[in-house]
């Protein structure tokens, strides 16, 4: 096995880690805009239902200004029955007064109805403004929690670069960049293990003398899956991570793998 593969599946091991931090911190602003939105649906319903309470009170001032109207109208048509000179005139008089008054009546029934209503929507009104109370205090919670661990997931971020920075050092720069070009093809995996005679990045059989190199400690060839394109390796057994520079038959054996 090439000395630096060790220092490979670290590196890969590191660098999901640091593939799921960016994920994760990336979800964050998204995480507070839905916050947010919920607190926004909450306004939106205390003002829907203030403005709605609102109008009916429009209402219930138009009926009793109606019931005003009908009942000065009555009042008028009574004062004017002391004048008539004829049963007919009286007759008509009566029926223009009995006509008011059942508007009065049917006034007075929407006003009636207009109260409830109101009193309806401005029951509203307070589950309302209770529900926003409760968004306000959740939402302000949910984003001092989500600024936490954004702060956090910042850090560890920050600690898995550096550890990245110090693993990746004894790595070859033309290894280090096969290892990154085949990652960045398969969402951030470059390696993949060998087991029961199989690629497990894609199932692929490998051939024996190639199993039989990849356990040699002494083997200093780098090797890719025919199928995948993924670097081998096997674990068994696994050389000891060497922070030393790499020698010069290293990077030789490297390059052709670089150019395979």
């Amino acid at each position: 096995m090439h000395p630096a593969i060790p220092h490979l599946i670290e590196l890969q091991r590191v660098d999901h880690n640091i593939g799921a931090l960016r994920a994760e911190i990336e979800s964050y602003p998204k995480r507070i805009q839905q916050a947010d939105s919920k607190l926004s649906g909450a306004r939106a319903a205390v003002a829907a239902a203030k403005e709605a309470h609102a109008n009916a009170l429009k209402e219930r001032k138009k009926f009793e200004l109606d019931v005003d109207q009908w009942k000065d109208r009555a009042r008028k048509y009574s004062d004017q029955s002391g004048a008539v000179k004829t049963n007919e005139a009286y007759k008509a008089l009566l029926h223009e007064i009995a006509n008011a008054e059942a508007e009065v009546a049917k006034a007075e029934d929407r006003q009636l109805d207009a109260m409830m209503s109101g009193e309806e929507f401005e029951r509203r009104v307070r589950h309302a403004e209770a529900e926003l109370k409760e968004a306000e205090t959740s939402v302000a919670a949910a984003r001092k929690e989500i600024h936490s661990r954004y702060d956090e997931k910042q850090k560890l971020l920050k600690v898995a670069l550096a550890e990245r920075e110090r693993i990746s050092a004894p790595v070859p720069k033309d290894l280090l960049e096969l290892y990154e070009r085949i990652a960045k093809r398969h969402n951030g995996t470059a390696m993949a293990q060998v087991r029961d005679q199989q690629c497990r990045g894609c199932g692929m059989r490998v051939l024996p003398h190639i199993i039989q190199e990849l356990n040699q400690e002494t083997n200093e060839e780098i090797y890719r899956c025919e199928m995948c394109g993924l670097i081998l390796y096997t674990l068994d057994p696994i050389p000891v991570a060497n922070s030393g520079p790499s020698s010069g038959s290293d990077k030789a054996s490297t390059a052709s793998a670089t150019n395979s």
